[in-house]
């Protein structure tokens, strides 16, 4: 399979403005090869990442791991991740991710963007 055998479908609910960019995943951290996520986030000077989603363990690991050493700052959305295996979840959100990034709830971090 090549790049161009992907197709991406975005449910209807979500579905993007028509002026919004979208950025394709090819691996499991966003700015992995094939990614223009970088380029579009320096473009905008955009120098925060807030960070959610499925697999904890996965795409948001990896993910936070590239952002850091990009030197973006990061925050996780600790109840807006899941993982297969709790415990994995737990252990990353508490003890690995505090290491380079703010970890608080989808409730918390919105009461910060108020004041």
């Amino acid at each position: 399979m090549t790049v161009s055998d992907i197709t991406t479908q975005i449910h209807e609910s979500v579905q993007p403005e028509p002026n919004e960019t979208v950025v394709t995943k090819f691996r499991v951290s966003a700015f992995a090869a094939g990614s223009n996520l970088e380029i579009i986030l320096r473009s905008h000077q955009i120098d925060t990442l807030i960070l959610c989603g499925i697999a904890t363990s996965g795409v948001v690991l990896s993910t936070l791991r590239e952002a850091a050493d990009k030197d973006y700052a990061l925050k996780v959305l600790s109840d807006a991740c899941l993982d297969a295996d709790p415990e994995v979840h737990r252990i990353l959100t508490e003890k690995v991710f505090p290491r380079q990034a703010d970890v608080l709830t989808a409730d918390a971090w919105i009461d910060t963007l108020f004041y």
